[in-house]
């Protein structure tokens, strides 16, 4: 057995089952090594954006590691945004990236670089083997770290003659760490500052966001009239009928003080307290209100559900909570499609347990509001502001739960940083409805701009924050590279296409034209 299959075999044997993959020459050995695993399916993407996106939308939904295949420090390199967006959402994730053997690094080659240094900024964890057999440690390893509560991004750098090397052996699994959780005392003390605050809030984040974390949140807020807030960009929500409702903190910071400020007492669960995504000319930074009380309660490394339930027991909170999300169904006038009404069309069908990928940009916000009273779903969101998450993410989604359909609501411009993900889509024939916004502009920046301080900006600038030049065909994009694909501009045809995209197998892209 050579270190590539010692290496597979251990990934295999700790329940690594899928590899989204882009290698090259120094992976040979590993890719052959994937092809003896039964158990392992391999998953190859155009762009290393994809693929770290597609194992970060696995990982999120399985709280389980994919592992990722890439090509030395450059294709690490591209990967990178996206791992970005998976170490922010905390997700299990595994790299395996391949180097030079060790004799060939003292000549330089074109693609010999420092993979160390280029995977420690996007990595919790990283390791190089030092022989054959130890490669496949350091899969154990990382399959240990990676799900060490609530997750991390693990780095396995691979030398090419430690792949290709005899006489290797599989690992044996490594335990892998009980969550942390609080002691009574700290619970105790934190009912009693909650029960005593005259306007209180759970400001929630990470595993807090999963249902019945959430229903443990509803308990408290049920007791003490408390709100329930999330953050604005949180890795992973369960919503929808039959959930705890909670709102979620807007982005623009003067809107989220705004949003905040009659609290007296803020409880966080698994979030840090919140900070402004930029810097702006005379506009906060640090968004809590300056008088509350906040209690640091439980970091996203402490059990989220633990602390839930226990905060709400030693409350005598009721075991039950009395609000729950209804199911509800939108009317909207019918006509020429915008936002509001593709929103609601959208929430009305989404089927139950549905996966929604979120990366609308300035075009999403009806669409989450909507869907709070949807049918029970899964909502991802690009955690680290890294654009170009969305269709990656889907795609990982939908290998996690092949049986539950994906959604994926994805804004133009950054669409196309990845949209090597809809080639991906059909090669696998995953189950993904992508919904396209279309507004032919880099939306957001065009409020940015506006926002620093920026006065009548020329027809240069301007011309940075433009997609009109030429329009982008998503509909000829997606046919190019196989998936079905239309476009609508009315409300009938959105709600036809969607209809229809929902209740067919397989991927398809519905393009829809925004004002």
């Amino acid at each position: 057995m050579n270190g590539a299959e010692a290496l597979m075999q251990t990934l295999c044997d700790g329940g690594v089952e899928v590899c989204f993959a882009n290698p090259g020459t120094s992976e040979m050995q590993l890719v052959a090594a994937i092809d003896k695993q039964k158990n392992m399916r391999a998953i190859l993407g155009l762009f290393e954006g994809v693929v770290t996106g597609a194992a970060d939308g696995y990982g999120r939904m399985k709280d389980k590691p994919a592992v990722t295949l890439l090509h030395l420090g450059p294709g690490l390199a591209n990967g990178l945004a996206n791992l970005h967006n998976a170490k922010r959402a905390r997700t299990p994730l595994i790299n395996v990236v391949g180097d030079h053997a060790v004799e060939h690094l003292k000549y330089n080659a074109p693609l010999t670089s420092d993979i160390v240094g280029v995977a420690s900024p996007m990595s919790d964890w990283v390791r190089t083997s030092i022989s054959p057999s130890d490669l496949a440690s350091a899969g154990a390893e990382a399959i240990a770290q990676s799900q060490t509560y609530p997750g991390k991004i693990c780095t396995v750098i691979a030398p090419g003659d430690h792949a290709w090397g005899k006489n290797a052996s599989v690992a044996a699994q490594l335990k892998i760490e009980i969550p942390p959780t609080l002691s009574d005392k700290e619970i105790q003390e934190a009912a009693e500052k909650l029960l005593a605050a005259e306007k209180p809030a759970l400001f929630l984040g990470g595993r807090a966001l999963r249902k019945q974390s959430l229903h443990h949140a509803g308990r408290i807020s049920s007791l003490l009239n408390a709100r329930i807030i999330c953050e604005t960009l949180p890795a992973r929500i369960q919503r929808g009928e039959g959930s705890v409702p909670i709102e979620r903190l807007p982005y623009f910071a003067e809107s989220a003080v705004e949003f905040l400020k009659e609290l007296t007492q803020i409880t966080f669960v698994g979030a840090p307290p919140p900070v402004a995504f930029f810097a702006y000319p005379d506009k906060p930074g640090w968004l809590s209100p300056p008088n509350a009380q906040l209690l640091e309660l439980a970091s996203p490394y402490v059990n989220a559900e633990d602390t839930l339930e226990r905060l709400a027991d030693a409350m005598e909170a009721p075991s039950k909570p009395t609000n729950i999300q209804a199911k509800k169904i939108f009317e909207y006038e019918k006509g020429k499609l915008d936002r509001e009404s593709a929103a609601i069309i959208t929430a009305n069908l989404l089927p139950e347990h549905a996966i929604v990928s979120d990366e609308s940009g300035t075009s999403g916000g009806s669409f989450f509001r909507y869907t709070a009273s949807s049918s029970f779903h899964d909502w991802l969101i690009i955690t680290g502001g890294s654009i170009g998450q969305g269709l990656p993410v889907a795609v990982g989604a939908a290998v996690a739960y092949p049986d539950r359909k994906v959604v994926s609501l994805q804004a133009d411009g950054s669409g196309m940083y990845t949209l090597q993900a809809l080639w991906t889509m059909a090669r696998e024939n995953l189950d993904v409805v992508v919904i396209i916004m279309k507004n032919n502009s880099y939306g957001i920046l065009n409020i940015e701009l506006q926002r620093v301080g920026v006065k009548n900006p020329g027809e240069k600038a301007l011309s940075l924050l433009d997609l009109s030049n030429p329009i982008l065909d998503w509909v000829a994009l997606a046919e190019g590279m196989g998936v079905r694909a239309k476009s609508a501009s009315t409300t009938d045809e959105f709600s036809s296409y969607l209809s229809e995209a929902l209740s067919s197998k397989g991927p398809t892209l519905i393009e829809i034209m925004l004002p």
